[in-house]
C-alpha cells in the first residue's frame, strides 16, 4: 500500500510561498546574482592571475564552484516559484534538487577541511609546504572531496525514494531537503534518520574537528613567531577560512542535527536559507575583502 502511494505522488506543494511573493523574489534574485558575480569573479581571477595559481586559491576555486552549484540547485525553482499562483516542483525536480543539494553539501565539508590543512602546512610547515601539497596531491584531494559528497548524496537520495507520502503531498519549505522530505512521509522514516546521524558524524562532525585541530596547530604557531609582522600575516591569511568554516559547520548544524519537537516552518525556512543560499553568496566576499592578492589581480584584470 505504501508503495502504491507513493507512486501516485508526481508533485509537491511548497508552503514555504504562503505570503510575500513579490518580496521572496526580489531578495533571493539579488541574492542570486550577487553569488553569480562573486564566485564567478573568484574562478575567472585565479584562472586569469598567474600569481594566484597556488594551492590555496586551487581549493578556493573549487569552492567557488560548490557555491555556484548550491545556488543554482535550489535559487531558479525559488523565482520560478514565487512568480506563480502555487508554488510546485515535481518528484523526480524534488529528488533531483535533493541530490545534487547533498552532494554539494557533503563536498564542501570535505573541502573546508582540505583547505584548512593547506592553512596548516603553510604556517607551520613552509619548508615542507611545497611538497606536502604538490599539484597532483591537490587535484586528487579536490577529486576525492566531489567523490565523498556524491557517495553521502546517492545514500540519502535513494533513501528519500523509498519514502511514502498520504494524501496532499505538501512541505513546509520553499525548497526540497530532506529534512522537509521526512516531516511530510508517512512511511517509516527511521533508516532515513539514522543516516542523516551517520552522516552528520562522518561528513560534518569529522572535518569540523580537523579543522579545529589544524588551527589549534596554527594559533600555537602564530604565537610563537617573534615578529609582530609575521603574525599579522598569518592570522590575516587563515581568519577569512576559519569565519566561512564558523558559518558553514555552525549553519550545517542547525539544518540537519535539528531539536525532536522541531522548528516552525520560518525558523526552518531561515535556517535552510542562511545554509545553502546565504553562506555561497558570502564566502568570495569573505575571501576577498582582507586578500589584498585577490584585490591586486582585481586591479590587474580591469
Amino acid at each position: 500500500m505504501a508503495g502504491m502511494n507513493q507512486t501516485q505522488v508526481t508533485e509537491f506543494v511548497l508552503l514555504g510561498f504562503s505570503h510575500g511573493r513579490s518580496f521572496l523574489f526580489a531578495l533571493f534574485l539579488a541574492i542570486y546574482l550577487a553569488t553569480l558575480l562573486g564566485n564567478s569573479a573568484i574562478l575567472s581571477l585565479v584562472s586569469l592571475d598567474p600569481h594566484l595559481h597556488s594551492p590555496m586559491y586551487f581549493f578556493l576555486s573549487h569552492l567557488s564552484c560548490l557555491d555556484l552549484c548550491y545556488s543554482s540547485v535550489t535559487v531558479p525553482k525559488i523565482l520560478a516559484n514565487a512568480l506563480r499562483p502555487q508554488a510546485t516542483i515535481s518528484y523526480r525536480g524534488c529528488l533531483a534538487q535533493t541530490f545534487f543539494l547533498m552532494w554539494c553539501a557533503g563536498a564542501e565539508c570535505a573541502l573546508l577541511a582540505v583547505m584548512a590543512y593547506d592553512r596548516y602546512a603553510a604556517v607551520c610547515q613552509p619548508l615542507r609546504y611545497a611538497q606536502a601539497v604538490s599539484r597532483s596531491t591537490c587535484a586528487m584531494a579536490a577529486a576525492a572531496c566531489w567523490l565523498w559528497g556524491l557517495l553521502d548524496s546517492a545514500v540519502h537520495t535513494l533513501l528519500a525514494a523509498r519514502l511514502s507520502f498520504c494524501g496532499a503531498a505538501q512541505l513546509q519549505h520553499i525548497f526540497c531537503d530532506v529534512p522537509p522530505l521526512l516531516g511530510a512521509a508517512c512511511s517509516n522514516t527511521r533508516p532515513n534518520e539514522l543516516a542523516l546521524h551517520v552522516s552528520s558524524i562522518f561528513v560534518g562532525l569529522s572535518p569540523f574537528l580537523l579543522v579545529i585541530i589544524s588551527y589549534l596547530c596554527i594559533l600555537a604557531t602564530v604565537l610563537g613567531m617573534p615578529l609582530a609582522t609575521s603574525r599579522r600575516k598569518a592570522f590575516s591569511t587563515c581568519s577569512a577560512h576559519l569565519l566561512v568554516v564558523t558559518l558553514y559547520f555552525v549553519a550545517a548544524n542547525l539544518n540537519y542535527n535539528r531539536p525532536s519537537s522541531g522548528y516552525s516552518p520560518a525558523a526552518d525556512t531561515l535556517v535552510s536559507t542562511l545554509y545553502c543560499i546565504i553562506t555561497p553568496m558570502l564566502n568570495p566576499l569573505i575571501y576577498s575583502l582582507r586578500n589584498q592578492e585577490v584585490w591586486g589581480a582585481l586591479r590587474k584584470v580591469v
